[in-house]
């Protein structure tokens, strides 16, 4: 019975993993596509926009707005659709607030200014799967749904997802014993 080289072991896992194995992709969403967060001309835009992407976790949107005129609050479902801005999950005034998204659910933004929500500047987000909810959300309507807590984690250094280093050392580490063990045989 042959027994693949070190070599050949080491060129086979070189191969497998050059083609992608084990690769995680996310995407960073400049939210709404447009220059900035803010209220929008279009009543519409913020509750459409969400309609043309599939957020998955690993995900990020970024909200850019002029911190003077602006921020963004994470806030709960009644809150959403009411527009209370008081005690959000979570508030960001920086300008460049950028969210990554940890786990599946719906999640709803507005800004924290006072009428701004009202004018429709709020952001519903369906993660994993499509939300009936969104669409009953819309602006012409109101529908009661889930509220979940935050569901982000820290800004990411790349916009590579951190899911795809874990998996990357595992295939690094599995080729390593793989290798240790053909080493053994031979």
């Amino acid at each position: 019975m042959g027994v693949m080289s070190l070599s050949s072991m080491i060129m086979v896992v070189a191969i497998l993993l050059g083609q992608g194995i084990g690769k995680v992709s996310s995407t960073l969403y400049k939210v709404g596509d447009l220059d900035a967060w803010g209220i929008p001309v279009d009543a519409k835009v913020y509750s459409k926009w969400p309609k043309s992407h599939s957020f998955k976790i690993g995900d990020s949107l970024l909200f850019l707005y002029p911190p003077s005129e602006d921020s963004l609050i994470q806030v709960t479902s009644s809150n959403f659709k009411s527009c209370n801005t008081k005690d959000p999950i979570l508030y960001m005034n920086d300008g460049n607030s950028l969210f990554n998204l940890t786990q599946n659910g719906t999640l709803y933004f507005t800004s924290a200014h006072p009428g701004h929500c009202t004018k429709y500047q709020k952001l519903l987000v369906s993660v994993g799967t499509y939300s009936a909810e969104a669409e009953a959300l819309s602006p012409s309507s109101s529908a009661d749904g889930p509220s979940y807590e935050n569901a982000f984690g820290s800004i990411p250094l790349s916009q590579k997802s951190s899911s795809s280093s874990l998996i990357s050392a595992f295939s690094i580490g599995f080729a390593s014993l793989a290798c240790a063990v053909v080493g053994a045989i031979m």
